[in-house]
């Protein structure tokens, strides 16, 4: 690569059998190096900053052939014999033609561009790494992982409880309460998560998993 200093390329991931483009992700050199190494392909997860093997949780592996890059040294061409759907929607592939329906979807993104409800997950996500990597003093989330496992344990306890109250409260609850109630417990799963030291994609595929 020119640039010394970029850390992360795009690598296009293309079925070496039907030539198929299966799906889009971000190699640093370490990924690079243990793809070539085999037998599968290796990405670098922005969301959580460390390497993941394609396929560890869910099973469908994407078996390395051969890696190209493209002539400005920029992004790479990798194929592979997917061991089943490569998309986590449970699709062979994460890119579907464009229609007129998706179309308009897609024009309206550009013009008016905002987060998706997944962006959000992952956006939230990274801040609690931060907050756990670099504690600050009045930081909530930092004294949660100060305390430790015991003290997370209890928040998931006592925001399951809360979100249960609301839910069944039919007389008394709204949707704004039990939607605060829903979100807090969102929040301390995503704490429990980062503190088990878990890859949020694995939990992701975990569920595409379940929803086959």
């Amino acid at each position: 690569m020119n640039n010394q200093d970029q850390k992360l390329i795009p690598a296009i991931i293309q079925d070496h059998s039907s030539k198929e483009i299966l799906m889009l992700g971000y190699m640093n050199i370490e990924a690079i190096n243990k793809t070539i190494e085999g037998p599968n392909v290796w990405f670098y997860s922005r969301s959580r900053n460390s390497l993941w093997e394609k396929g560890e949780t869910s099973g469908n592996y994407l078996k390395f052939i051969s890696m190209e890059i493209d002539c400005d040294q920029d992004t790479l061409l990798i194929q592979a014999i997917p061991n089943g759907p490569t998309c986590h929607t449970g699709k062979i592939s994460c890119f579907e033609k464009l229609e007129k329906t998706n179309q308009r979807n897609l024009e309206n993104n550009l013009k008016n561009p905002k987060k998706s409800k997944v962006e959000i997950i992952y956006e939230l996500f990274k801040i609690i790494q931060d907050r756990q990597i670099n504690p600050q003093k009045k930081s909530y989330t930092s004294e949660l992982f100060v305390e430790g496992p015991e003290k997370i344990s209890k928040k998931i306890i006592e925001e399951s409880s809360e979100t249960i109250i609301e839910f069944l409260d039919t007389e008394r609850t709204t949707n704004e309460l039990l939607i605060n109630e829903i979100s807090d417990l969102l929040y301390h799963l995503l704490v429990l998560i980062q503190a088990a030291n878990i890859e949020l994609d694995e939990v992701f595929e975990e569920l595409s998993n379940r929803r086959k």
